[in-house]
């Protein structure tokens, strides 16, 4: 095969099929590169797109980038239905098989020891939001008549707000230590900024939680009670996706670039696939 490779990820061996028309970057179905007991599911991309210096300018184009993060992360997803995959960041690229080979030689134990940790288990995404609604304008009644007034109402104003933001920020403790308590592991991510995450209201919590597949359906159902009583927040649930946030180290291939048979490595996409 001529052209570059673009790994996704590396699992164990599985038998069940991918899912039916299953495409990748390119548009093609990605392949399996069977080597020491390891698969890297991987497709060959042009040099065109994916040689240093074409990707460096690639990445400047949002639409490219996009649709590659979308065919990247759509073929996580296939995965994650059939095995544990352990994903690559995005546009994690070699030269050719060989050098796909090196890499997983190089990281052999590490992927080995992070894929049994992992293996049957996905990550859920929680997210809780407070909609807590500006102040409203004063009626005619309630205008303050003095200074001291004006300030007296301002100081209550302020209050009632620092209560409701204290109020938020209790649940979002609450409900992790409860999901915490039902996962096998969890990460506390930054609060996502509203500006490039488009989402209203205030992120009070933005966690990760490693489940074993089998007890998924129970931490689902848990999360969804906590959203039946949360007047004023927003509790959202993403997932299952492959293990990201729980991956370490074993997800960056970096290594294998230092014996010159990685081409280049883009940021990954984030949490979950989604937008830690």
């Amino acid at each position: 095969m001529t052209g570059l490779r673009y790994v996704y990820a590396v699992c164990r061996p599985f038998g069940a099929p991918l899912q039916v028309q299953l495409t990748g970057i390119g548009g093609a179905p990605p392949a399996l590169l069977h080597h020491h007991g390891l698969v890297a599911v991987l497709s060959t991309v042009s040099e065109a797109d994916f040689a240093e210096d074409a990707l460096r300018a690639r990445l400047e184009d949002l639409d490219w980038l996009t649709a590659t993060a979308r065919a990247h992360q759509g073929v996580i997803d296939a995965l994650t239905t059939v095995t544990t995959p352990l994903p690559l960041r995005l546009a994690t690229v070699f030269r050719d098989d060989s050098g796909v080979r090196t890499m997983i030689e190089a990281r052999e134990e590490e992927f080995r020891r992070t894929l049994d940790r992992l293996d049957g288990r996905v990550e859920w995404g929680v997210k809780v939001y407070a909609d807590i609604a500006p102040a409203q304008p004063e009626s005619s009644s309630s205008k303050p008549v003095s200074g001291r007034d004006y300030l007296r109402q301002r100081r209550a104003q302020t209050r009632s707000h620092e209560d409701m933001w204290q109020k938020a920020e209790a649940f979002a403790d609450r409900l992790h230590r409860e999901l915490s308590e039902k996962a096998e592991d969890s990460r506390l991510h930054a609060p996502q900024n509203p500006e490039l995450s488009g989402a209203s209201g205030r992120n009070v919590l933005n966690a990760a939680y490693l489940v074993p597949r089998a007890h998924s359906e129970e931490f689902v159902e848990m999360v969804d009670s906590a959203k039946d009583d949360t007047p004023g927040l927003r509790v959202e649930l993403t997932g299952p996706w492959a293990p990201y946030s729980f991956a370490g180290d074993a997800g960056d291939a970096g290594d294998a670039g230092d014996a010159g048979d990685a081409v280049t490595r883009a940021p990954g996409e984030g949490e979950g696939g989604e937008d830690t």
